[in-house]
């Protein structure tokens, strides 16, 4: 087991040391700022490294998204038979290459990350009856790196600490904080993805919708439950990614949006309003020479009264 985790719990404390000799420089090398952003930086590499998996994430949504109708004729076909039912989903499934667990792939990636941070971490933390460190925090937190990450805090608790691991009122303030946030951020990222990045859906007997709001409600309970047992530098890493996982769905939302979902018409009605814009003017152009359709509306209706009235006279 150690063999399997040994380079993870070195890859983790590498990345934290690397990017503390770059912000030691500007904080101090015995900072609790240096060292947050060290962490931090480690969710950006991270995070960048999985972008082609959030590709393929968002591929697999919006396959399963294309299948809906499929998946009802299925389901209504099979009402009756569920191990029918599943079997043809399946076959469904495999045969677009849609994944219905997809929504999940970025965070079971960064399970074994978080898992190594965890360790790093309560590893600092640790110690024998002499004062020593445990051995899991070895890596490339040695000597003067361990001593001064093991000193590390943030807003006044240690980031090795947790809510369950001290009587510290400090710390388990900044924990409860940092717990609520972790949590509030995932429950609006989920809910920012079915108000705007999904298609409208009928709710009834709708599998994808139905795991969508489990995920909505689950992921931030869990976290809130189990966060008590986090390390202050776990919470900062999940929280910061929650943050960067966000930003990222709100760029694509906006950028590339899926077809038949708000954000797309939305964006839809905005692109026909600048268009109507855009004919307008070279109509007013093409007409007028520049002067405005309002002012050049009532000399027209008045040169052809006048006609009118002429003929009537004669």
């Amino acid at each position: 087991m150690g063999a399997i985790l040994n380079p993870l719990y070195s890859f983790v404390s590498g990345v934290m040391v690397a990017f503390h000799n770059v912000f030691s420089p500007i904080f101090g090398k015995d900072s609790g700022v240096t060292w947050s952003l060290s962490i931090m930086g480690l969710v950006v590499l991270i995070r960048i490294i999985l972008i082609p998996l959030f590709v393929k994430q968002i591929k697999s949504q919006r396959a399963m998204t294309a299948l809906q109708p499929h998946m009802k004729a299925i389901q209504a076909k099979y009402k009756d038979d569920r191990q029918k039912q599943s079997e043809e989903m399946m076959k469904l499934y495999k045969e677009h290459k849609a994944n219905p667990l997809s929504s999940c792939l970025p965070i079971l990636a960064q399970a074994p990350i978080f898992f190594a941070l965890f360790t790093v971490l309560n590893g600092i933390a640790a110690k024998d009856d002499n004062g020593v460190p445990s051995p899991i925090a070895r890596g490339f937190l040695k000597g003067e790196y361990l001593e001064s990450a093991s000193q590390a805090k943030f807003f006044g608790a240690k980031i090795s600490e947790s809510f369950l691991g001290t009587d510290l009122l400090s710390v388990k303030v900044v924990t409860v904080l940092l717990i609520i946030f972790m949590s509030a951020t995932t429950f609006t990222t989920q809910k920012q993805l079915m108000t705007k990045g999904m298609p409208k859906m009928d709710a009834s007997n709708n599998m994808m919708l139905q795991q969508q709001k489990i995920m909505l409600y689950l992921f931030p309970a869990i976290f809130a439950i189990s966060g008590v047992n986090f390390p202050v530098g776990v919470l900062i890493y999940w929280s910061t990614t929650n943050v960067w996982t966000f930003g990222q769905q709100y760029y694509v939302i906006k950028r590339n949006p899926t077809p038949g979902s708000p954000a797309y018409e939305e964006l839809e009605r905005k692109r026909a309003r600048k268009a109507k814009e855009s004919g307008a003017a070279v109509t007013d152009t093409n007409i007028d020479g520049a002067t405005t359709p309002e002012v050049e509306a009532p000399k027209i209706e008045g040169q052809r009264n006048q006609p009118k009235k002429k003929k009537k006279k004669k």
